[in-house]
C-alpha cells in the first residue's frame, strides 16, 4: 500500500513537471517570435515637415500612408536626454519663425513631426520595431542641427537604454557618416558605434583613426567605402561590425537605416542592391535577440522597398 502510495505521488509530481515545462517552452517560443517580428511605426504627420523639399522632402515617405498603421506619441519630454534646454528653445523658437535650420525650411510641422520621431524611436526601442521617421537624426549633435536634423532621434533612445543599465551596439548604414551620433557617445564605454558610410562626401568626417576618448576609446569603429562600392564590401564591413558587437555583448541593437547608399540614390556613389539591406537585417537578427530601427537618410523613390527589404531579413532571420 505503501509503495502504491508513493509511486502514485512521483507520477503526479512527474506530470506536474512536464506541464511546467511545456508551459515555460511554450512561452520562450512566444518571447522570441515577438522580439523577431519587427513593424513599421508610422505617422502621417512626417509628411507636414519641409514637404516641397528635392532632397529631404516629404515625397521620401508616402508610399508608407496606405500601407501603415499610424502610431503617434509624442516625445518631447525624452529630448533633454540628448541636447540642452538652449539647444532645445531654439530649435522651437526657429520652427514657430518659420526660420532656415541644417539647410531645412522650418514650420510649427517641423517640431511637431521632430516630436513625434523621437516618440517614435524611443517606443521601437521598446518593441524591436523600425520607426520610418522624419526629419532623421544622425547628423545633430547635442546643440547643433545639421545635415537635415534636428534632434537625434537615435541617440535620444540609446542614452534612455543606458540610464536603464543597458549596453548598446550602434550600427549606422546611412550612407553619410553619423558624426552626431558619434560625438555623443565618443567618450563612453557603454556604447558601441559602427558606421559604414562612403568617405570623402559630407560631414567630411568618420575615418578609421576616429576611435573614441576617455573610456569609449576602442568604441567607435568607422568602415569608410568607395565611390562604387556595392554589396560585398557593404556586407564585408557589417560582417566586421558584427564581430566586434559580439565580444561587446549588447543588450540592444540600434540601427541607424539610412538608404542613401541605396544604387539609385540621387545624393551619394554607392551602390547596393535591396539584397545588401535584406543580408543586413538578417545577419543583424540571425545573432541579436533585441533589435530596432529608424529611418535616416535615403534620397529616392525605394525608400519603402529598402524598408521592406530589412525588415523582412530581421524576421526571417
Amino acid at each position: 500500500m505503501y509503495f502504491g502510495i508513493t509511486f502514485f505521488k512521483k507520477f503526479i509530481y512527474f506530470c506536474y513537471e512536464i506541464e511546467v515545462s511545456a508551459l515555460f517552452f511554450a512561452k520562450t517560443i512566444f518571447i522570441i517570435q515577438y522580439h523577431t517580428n519587427m513593424k513599421i511605426l508610422f505617422n502621417k504627420k512626417f509628411l507636414n515637415h519641409n514637404h516641397e523639399s528635392y532632397a529631404e522632402g516629404n515625397y521620401r515617405l508616402k508610399d508608407f500612408v496606405d500601407q501603415c498603421d499610424e502610431t503617434e506619441i509624442n516625445g518631447e519630454k525624452y529630448i533633454p536626454l540628448v541636447h540642452t534646454e538652449r539647444y532645445i528653445r531654439s530649435v522651437k523658437e526657429a520652427c514657430n519663425n518659420h526660420s532656415v535650420l541644417a539647410e531645412v525650411n522650418l514650420s510649427p510641422d517641423s517640431y511637431e513631426a521632430a516630436c513625434i520621431a523621437v516618440g517614435l524611436t524611443v517606443l521601437a526601442s521598446e518593441q524591436n520595431d523600425f520607426a520610418v521617421v522624419r526629419p532623421p537624426g544622425h547628423h545633430a549633435k547635442r546643440e547643433k542641427a545639421d545635415g537635415f536634423c534636428l534632434f537625434n532621434n537615435l541617440a535620444i533612445a540609446t542614452q534612455k537604454l543606458i540610464i536603464e543599465g543597458k549596453k548598446v551596439f550602434i550600427l549606422d548604414i546611412d550612407g553619410h557618416h553619423g558624426d552626431g551620433t558619434q560625438s555623443i557617445f565618443y567618450d563612453t564605454d557603454k556604447v558601441l558605434y559602427c558606421s559604414i558610410h562612403q568617405q570623402y562626401t559630407y560631414p567630411w568626417t568618420g575615418t578609421t583613426d576616429e576611435t573614441g576618448v576617455k573610456e569609449g576609446v576602442g568604441y567607435t569603429m568607422n568602415f569608410p567605402l568607395s565611390a562604387g562600392d556595392g554589396d560585398k564590401e557593404f556586407l564585408n564591413a557589417v560582417d566586421t561590425a558584427i564581430e566586434k558587437a559580439k565580444e561587446f555583448k549588447p543588450d540592444v541593437v540600434g540601427v541607424s537605416v539610412g538608404l542613401d547608399a541605396y544604387e539609385n540614390d540621387r545624393l551619394l556613389s554607392l551602390n547596393y542592391s535591396l539584397n545588401a539591406y535584406y543580408e543586413c537585417g538578417y545577419r543583424l537578427g540571425k545573432l541579436f535577440k533585441n533589435v530596432f530601427a529608424v529611418l535616416e537618410g535615403g534620397y529616392h523613390f525605394d525608400i519603402k522597398k529598402c524598408v521592406d527589404n530589412f525588415i523582412d531579413g530581421i524576421n526571417k532571420s
